[in-house]
């Protein structure tokens, strides 16, 4: 079954710009809300940019870009939990949505290149 990446990110963005609100209205964490809210929107906006490429090289370092972002966001999330900001429920479900988003665009990364090896 092929994975609508598109859909994933956009997900996993929406539930970023909600947990944003909750930290910056409720919990007053208004510096790593904002960093978790660019890298982890940033995903999905790559993943965009990738789609319209202008070459395999082009498509490969995009998706690269939003692999560093994703990796980011792990970190974000990472941290907000150990501040107290996110409880463990809250930041086991991000963590996990973030390396499932991980994993698919290396695997994306991976494909692309044998393609391009391949003359495809």
């Amino acid at each position: 079954m092929k994975t609508d990446f598109n859909s994933l990110s956009l997900q996993f963005g929406k539930r970023i710009t909600k947990v944003y609100r909750e930290l910056t209205e409720k919990r007053k964490e208004f510096i790593l809300a904002k960093q978790l809210l660019r890298s982890g929107t940033a995903i999905g906006a790559l993943y965009r940019e990738a789609i319209y490429a202008e070459s395999k090289a082009d498509l490969v370092h995009k998706l690269h870009i939003a692999i560093k972002e994703c990796n980011e966001s792990v970190y974000w999330i990472d941290l907000l939990e150990h501040m107290g900001k996110l409880n463990q429920t809250e930041h086991s479900s991000l963590r996990n949505d973030a390396v499932s988003l991980l994993r698919i665009l290396t695997a994306m990364i991976k494909t692309a290149k044998k393609n391009k090896e391949n003359g495809e």
